[in-house]
């Protein structure tokens, strides 16, 4: 997003290349929540409509409690 814009277009054009993802906050790299400049669900989706094999891993500093952060990441990623 930070680089190239329109993540789900660059996810979707680049998808052959792409071995991992990995989810934090923009900006911060905080927690997935509705601060934030992108749509984790949507995001999501459009990984998981591509069929895609790989791993997702959530890789964000939290700001509050880290396991409560942890399942607010999980839960806005689950589609």
């Amino acid at each position: 997003q930070i680089m190239e814009g329109d993540i789900i277009r660059t996810i979707r054009t680049h998808a052959a290349h792409i071995g991992h993802f990995h989810t934090g906050g923009v900006p911060g790299r905080h927690e997935l929540d509705d601060t934030q400049e992108l749509d984790w669900r949507a995001i999501a989706t459009a990984i998981a409509d591509l069929g895609f094999p790989g791993f997702v891993a959530h890789e964000f500093v939290p700001t509050r409690d880290p396991l409560a952060s942890l399942k607010q990441a999980v839960t806005a990623c689950t589609v």
